[in-house]
């Protein structure tokens, strides 16, 4: 008890404050009496004076705070306040799926919605745009949602797109419309070659317009159909115009397109252009047209699907990677003068089409469910009776040549054979 009496002398209790008569004061110990002449109390404060609320949630660097205030929407109330409300977890996920979609393993069986959406996520970061990881990105979407991704291609005159981002471009799958004009490709070219494989066989329409091809060109597109029947076998239209190296020969590997009903041969080096309206009318159906098909005009070429802003993003970082520096100015017209001199020659070549006739084929079958081009058929199947007449005469005078040509056709070369076995 002793030891409890001593020990409470050396605690110190603190200040004690007493209310009498509505008024606090502090009881002194030391004294055993009542401070009367006390200072009122300070009031309450959550927070120091000055202090200002700040969303600073990690200072570290940028990254990590774009990363934690990704998190927040933030919107301004009428009265000019800053409002901000969390996301919804399925916002965030998206999010975090999307800054790492490289890693996905397989997109097969996922839900198209939930895919679109994981899709534009990534397309708004510019995941596609990056080398490597936006291939791997890319080639998980197009193997599990094939034409949803891009079901119309169009890189007509985009031959910088084409050098740059092939391997972006062979990912696609399921294509129905595909536009190289005006690429310069050549009969060697790569993606020439994947034309014919298994990913482009649902390819419909092909406009391959001012490409630099030959009769090897054409001989190398058309070997798997000519003999495997496959590669371009759903082809429906084709245009192979302004190709001067491609000649009467060439058209004749035409032959094995069973379903074509659109084809422009025109501005190619054809020398017989009579028995090559023969030929097509009595092998595949089709027939000269004498008014431009509107087909041709090139004025439905779109890039349709979830990655047309993707093949936009790459045609305007590629330009603007070749922009020259202001202080270079030896350099500035080098980029100018090729893209200039690309554009007059696709220009040129259409003026030197429409001053020497087009050459434009079509089938009468498909030609009564268009609109347009019902005005001009009762003057075809006229002219189309007068074109039997004089094929029926030119047949016996050309009967022996006709026949070395099918020949020709029809056999495989050794060439073909050394073609084939390179699939």
């Amino acid at each position: 008890m002793s030891y409890y009496l001593n020990s409470e002398q050396h605690l110190d209790p603190g200040p004690i404050y007493v209310r009498e008569n509505g008024q606090l004061h502090m009881v002194s110990l030391a004294g055993g009496g009542v401070r009367s002449s006390l200072k009122r109390p300070s009031p309450f404060r959550l927070f120091p004076k000055g202090f200002s609320v700040e969303l600073c949630m990690n200072r570290e660097d940028d990254t990590a705070q774009k990363e934690k205030t990704d998190h927040f929407i933030f919107t301004y109330t009428r009265e000019g306040n800053l409002r901000y409300s969390a996301k919804s977890l399925f916002s965030l996920v998206l999010g975090f799926i999307s800054d790492n979609v490289d890693h996905i393993d397989s997109l097969i069986g996922f839900p198209e919605q939930i895919a679109e959406k994981l899709f534009s996520a990534a397309e708004a970061r510019q995941k596609f745009t990056q080398p490597g990881a936006g291939l791997r990105a890319l080639q998980k979407f197009t193997e599990a949602y094939g034409n949803l991704v891009l079901c119309s291609l169009c890189l007509r005159n985009r031959y910088l797109v084409i050098s740059e981002k092939l391997e972006e471009i062979k990912s696609f799958r399921e294509l129905t419309r595909l536009d190289l004009s005006c690429c310069k490709l050549g009969d060697e070219h790569e993606l020439l070659e994947h034309l014919t494989s298994e990913a482009l066989s649902s390819v419909t329409q092909l406009h391959l317009k001012d490409n630099c091809l030959s009769d090897a060109g054409v001989r190398k597109m058309t070997a798997p159909v000519r003999v495997m029947k496959r590669g371009l076998e759903n082809l429906m239209l084709l245009d192979l115009s302004c190709n001067p190296d491609i000649t009467d020969a060439g058209i004749g590997y035409l032959f094995s397109f069973r379903k074509l009903n659109r084809l422009d041969i025109s501005g190619t080096g054809l020398k017989d252009i009579k028995t090559v309206k023969h030929k097509l009318q009595t092998h595949i159906g089709l027939v000269h047209s004498k008014v431009p098909l509107k087909e041709f005009d090139h004025g439905n070429c779109k890039t349709e699907g979830w990655a047309d802003q993707i093949v936009l993003q790459w045609d305007r970082l590629l330009v603007e990677a070749l922009k020259p520096e202001p202080r270079m100015t030896p350099q500035y017209f080098c980029p100018k003068r090729v893209r200039v001199g690309t554009s007059r020659m696709c220009a040129l070549a259409d003026t030197h089409m429409n001053s020497s006739g087009k050459l434009q084929f079509y089938k009468e079958k498909a030609l009564d469910c268009r609109g347009p081009l019902l005005k001009h058929e009762a003057s075809s199947n006229q002219e189309s009776k007068k074109n039997k007449r004089t094929f029926e005469e030119s047949e016996q005078t050309q009967s022996n040549s006709s026949q070395a040509s099918k020949q020709k056709y029809v056999c495989l070369a050794v060439e073909d054979w050394d073609l084939l076995n390179s699939y």
